[in-house]
């Protein structure tokens, strides 16, 4: 696509060598020729003025009137009145075609239950513009510097009373380090314990097998799986790694949405002050519960072993690039060197609009309208599967916009998956998250953060039948908790 210039004449890069026997005019029109059959000027791309090109290589307009007028006269440029002059059709060489794009799908999906993701649609952009003029309109001078690679000093203060108020972390801003998401956090604090002596990281399984071990192999560690059951992670299982950091989920655990019980919280600090570890919490949807109360952070229980890591990825849009971790004293100055190194520090003003848009509180704001959002969703999905799929049983509820459900029909995961793309509905299987990768037992992780209600009741109707055998009766199983109860039962 040529560029467009509106009352601006474009520059151009020329060289002359005025000590060359090749006249001025000959350089000109052999360079401008070049470059167009070369592909660097693209037809219909609009070259400088001839006064601009003169005054910028210190040659007469008239010379450079000539020159174009010789390559307009061999069909290399093309000029209108009143109209730039611009390279012509057929004068620059013939693109190669593009590679083949994969196949697009059949068809538009019905609904796609991905996990993970947030209202995209609901993204609360006039508030967020909103924010951008005001930080704009405020930011000192000295912002517009590099400055400090740990954050903006407003955002990491208002960041601190957020934290203290909602997630009853103990939080000073001196101990925040800004950050571009979860995963330059998680890849911060991993190159950060390397750096003092530990060798391994263990993590939840399922969980995200894939995100940890490849920030733990960049960070030069191994990464070892531990199970998790109903109650959070195995801590057992955890002291038999010989691991001294771990990464949990423990306000709503990914994928399987238990919440970390308090006997197994106070296990989980133990480990760590026994083995002087450090525990990396991952609070990535703590924002959304519904059958339950808060639960506050890991982080407030053991400020000196725990990495808390936080994002709007969830409560916002991932598009923004923008989280903080909570690190303990002795991390701290190490994670911000290792920020320094990889980026120098994340752009100022958008640290500064997210620090106006919670002192404002339209922040908080959007966070109760979105758990509406999330609340009709997800009984949305519970109405549906009652009603089509009543034999499903469906964990995960509590918090988040995602659940899991529990299948018993032949086939395995992908079979069902592909089952439900041909109807143009979006499944995602739990082997994602297991370590192994095995599909069974055969669970779905269902997210319905990017998904209306009309869609999930559509989707669900679109699938019933693949997701109970074909011998089922109506009723629940007697093994099974039914999805119409999963509401009222405890975390």
């Amino acid at each position: 696509m040529p560029l467009e210039w509106s009352g601006l004449s474009p520059d151009l890069l020329l060289t002359l060598d005025r000590a060359s026997a090749e006249p001025l005019r000959g350089q000109l029109e052999r360079q401008v020729r070049d470059a167009i059959r070369s592909g660097r000027l693209g037809v219909g791309e609009r070259l400088p003025s001839s006064r601009e090109l003169a005054r910028a290589l210190g040659l007469s307009r008239g010379l450079v009137q000539d020159c174009y007028a010789q390559l307009q006269a061999e069909g290399y440029l093309v000029t209108r009145v009143g109209s730039a002059t611009r390279v012509a059709a057929g004068a620059a060489p013939a693109v190669p075609p593009a590679p083949p794009r994969p196949a697009p799908p059949p068809s538009r999906l019905i609904a796609d239950f991905r996990p993970g993701v947030p209202d995209l649609g609901s993204f609360p952009m006039g508030d967020w513009l909103w924010a951008v003029r005001e930080a704009g309109r405020t930011i000192p001078t000295a912002s517009l510097d590099y400055g400090d690679p740990a954050g903006e000093a407003g955002l990491r203060e208002v960041l601190a009373g957020y934290l203290r108020r909602v997630r009853a972390a103990a939080a000073e801003p001196d101990r925040i380090v800004v950050c571009s998401g979860h995963a330059q956090g998680l890849l911060l604090a991993l190159s950060a314990l390397a750096r003092a002596g530990v060798r391994t990281v263990a993590y939840e399984d399922p969980g995200g097998p894939r995100s940890t071990s490849g920030a733990a192999a960049w960070a030069g560690l191994d990464a070892v799986p531990v199970p998790v059951d109903e109650h959070g992670v195995d801590v057992r299982a955890l002291a038999a790694t010989g691991a001294r950091a771990v990464v949990v989920t423990p306000a709503h655990q990914w994928p399987t949405g238990v919440v970390m019980a308090p006997h197994r919280r106070l296990e989980l600090i133990a480990w760590a002050a026994e083995r002087d570890a450090v525990i990396i919490e991952d609070d990535y949807d703590a924002e959304f519960r519904y059958d339950r109360e808060p639960v506050g952070a890991l982080q407030g229980l053991a400020a000196d072993r725990v990495v808390s890591i936080g994002t709007v990825s969830k409560s916002l849009a991932p598009a923004l690039r923008i989280g903080w971790l909570l690190a303990p004293p002795s991390l701290a100055a190490t994670i911000v060197e290792h920020k320094l190194l990889n980026d120098r520090g994340s752009p100022a003003l958008d640290q500064l609009a997210l620090a106006r848009l919670i002192e404002s509180g339209r922040y908080d704001r959007h966070l109760r309208r979105m758990r509406a959002v999330y609340a009709a969703r997800r009984a949305a999905l519970v109405a549906a599967l009652a009603e089509h799929a009543p034999g499903v049983r469906v964990t995960g509820l509590d918090a988040g916009f995602h659940a899991v459900a529990h299948l018993d029909v032949p086939g395995g995961e992908a079979a069902v998956i592909d089952a439900a793309r041909a109807r143009a509905v979006g499944l995602h299987g739990m082997s994602m998250c297991r370590a192994d990768g095995a599909d069974s037992p055969l669970q779905l992780v269902l997210g319905f953060g990017n998904t209306g209600e009309r869609a999930v009741h559509a989707g669900i109707t679109a699938i019933a039948d693949l997701l109970t055998p074909t011998d089922h009766a109506p009723g629940p199983r007697a093994s099974d908790t039914p999805v119409q109860r999963q509401r009222h039962e405890p975390a």
